[in-house]
């Protein structure tokens, strides 16, 4: 069976359909954790006040049961296969017809193509599996901090620590490099918001992106922080230049800067030692 699995087209198939199942999972967790975690600060108010803590229904990843936000209907089996059942349902409840956003078949397919991609990249072993699960923290990342602007730390911190994990065993860089890494990521970012903020006297970004490229760092190692700096700083200029512009989009409107920080990991990740070699080429 091992055998099998390491064939490069076996591997890649499989790892591409488990991508396209934990995508419909990546779409639970983007649509609930905020709301978690809006719950538990609620408690946590109500406590410190010493009032009631609110009663609702309860609310995990896993209960209750996927359903329709308009009607209630209850998500079937055959109404949640990844990408297929959106289609087959033209993008609609079954039950009472609202649109499904087409978000949904988007994240699926984007995680079964990442892990498919890198299953691919980097052949069977530690290296692809650790990837996987980078890319699916990736995602989940990117639609909490476009729908909330939130990077939860439920997801970033343990991203951390498993990218130092990965690295005992040198599996994309030294351990030394990913130490320093984690650490010249958080300084980076936690030092540009200082100077903006003593500049401005305004914030111009949350403590959830320090973590995310510290996380990046400690993954990848210090020396990919270039390149994921000026890639997501580059993109989130030029989307936001194209909002203000052709959206209307108000320019004391904050715009995430979490899915800049998430693609640029991702492009690191698969390709950031020979961008960084052609860049230092350049120079």
């Amino acid at each position: 069976m091992i055998a099998t699995f390491a064939d490069p087209a076996v591997f890649a198939t499989a790892a591409g359909v488990l991508g396209l199942l934990v995508g419909s999972f990546l779409n639970v967790v983007i649509h609930r954790l905020p709301q978690m975690m809006e719950r538990d600060w609620q408690s946590q108010c109500a406590e410190l006040r010493g009032e009631e803590i609110p009663a609702g229904a309860p609310l995990t990843l896993a209960t209750p049961r996927s359903r329709c936000p308009h009607c209630s209907h209850p998500i079937k089996a055959i109404e949640n296969v990844p990408v297929l059942s959106w289609l087959l349902l033209r993008g609609r409840c079954s039950a009472c017809g609202t649109t499904i956003p087409i978000r949904y078949p988007l994240v699926e397919l984007a995680s079964g193509l990442l892990s498919a991609y890198a299953a691919w990249h980097f052949g069977f072993g530690l290296a692809a599996a650790g990837a996987i699960a980078f890319i699916w923290a990736m995602i989940a990342l990117t639609g909490i901090d476009f729908d909330t602007q939130l990077l939860p730390d439920s997801i970033t911190l343990p991203l951390l620590w498993l990218g130092l994990l990965l690295n005992l065993f040198g599996t994309y860089t030294s351990l030394a490099s990913a130490v320093i890494g984690a650490m010249a990521g958080y300084l980076a970012l936690w030092s540009v918001y200082w100077a903006f903020k003593l500049a401005t006297g305004k914030e111009g970004m949350g403590f959830g992106d320090f973590k995310l490229l510290a996380a990046i760092g400690a993954w990848l190692g210090w020396q990919a922080l270039p390149l994921t700096i000026l890639l997501s700083s580059f993109v989130g200029a030029a989307v936001g230049i194209l909002l203000i512009v052709a959206a209307r989009h108000g320019r004391n409107v904050p715009i995430p800067f979490g899915p800049y920080l998430a693609a640029a990991g991702l492009i690191a990740l698969f390709w950031g030692k020979p961008l960084t070699q052609s860049y230092l080429g350049l120079l």
